[in-house]
């Protein structure tokens, strides 16, 4: 399960890891929290209803060019995650991890990734007290739900920053995903996000050097181990 804050996230950030796992023989699920009304980019849309509308199918289309089968688009505010209610976006995605069962967990990192984003940070945040809560019988009982304790949550990172944003100070990570497999792949499905291609434009001399590998920190586990560096998730 790949819990993100935009339509895009999904490839642009995770792109190589979904593609990796779905032609692994995986389920994925993308569970997204807002529909991107408030982007800079916004294609032909006439107003924000438009924009979020354009934005949920270029989500679908983009998950479809990934493989990926279960996905959800969820009716939070962009660019308002800070102010969400924390415990509530939770209890959406501890229900969602206790229908889905997922064994990783794939999220952004504190630091807001390459843009540095609020709602980068609250997804990390709300996702990772989601992957603690969904496994703990007091957390929601009125869900009806079964307790579900994923493997492993890995939080994003990379290995570069982009120079005309505000200082990042990257998470380290714990793996290094090979992704030049699936690179082109991944491009796809961001270049199903029509709206969002000035973005790609900026970013692609970044991604063309860069763009083989994706980073992840191994944040909390099943069970006690040692962190070290891997080249593999599961």
């Amino acid at each position: 399960m790949c819990v993100v804050a935009h339509p895009d996230d999904e490839c642009f950030a995770f792109g190589g890891a979904l593609a990796l796992a779905v032609r692994a023989g995986h389920e994925v699920n993308v569970i997204c929290l807002t529909d991107g009304q408030a982007a800079t980019n916004r294609g032909s849309s006439a107003d924000a209803a438009n924009l979020g509308a354009m934005r949920r199918d270029e989500f679908k289309r983009s998950c479809a060019v990934l493989g990926v089968s279960q996905y959800e688009l969820l009716d939070y505010q962009d660019g308002k995650l800070e102010f969400a209610n924390v415990s509530e976006a939770a209890e959406k995605i501890v229900r969602r991890m206790r229908t889905f069962k997922p064994h990783i967990v794939l999220t952004f990192a504190m630091d807001g990734s390459l843009n540095v984003h609020p709602d980068h940070m609250m997804v990390s945040a709300i996702t990772s007290a989601a992957f603690h809560w969904a496994a703990r019988p007091k957390r929601y009982p009125e869900q009806g739900l079964k307790p579900w304790q994923a493997d492993r949550l890995y939080l994003q990172s990379t290995d570069f920053t982009l120079p005309d944003r505000e200082p990042q100070l990257p998470s380290p990570w714990s793996v290094r995903l090979d992704i030049s497999s699936v690179k082109a792949l991944k491009e796809a499905a961001f270049r199903e996000h029509t709206s969002q291609l000035p973005v790609l434009d900026k970013v692609q001399p970044f991604w063309d050097k860069y763009g083989d590998a994706e980073f992840y920190l191994l944040a909390a586990a099943r069970e006690p181990l040692d962190i070290r560096s891997t080249d593999e998730m599961f």
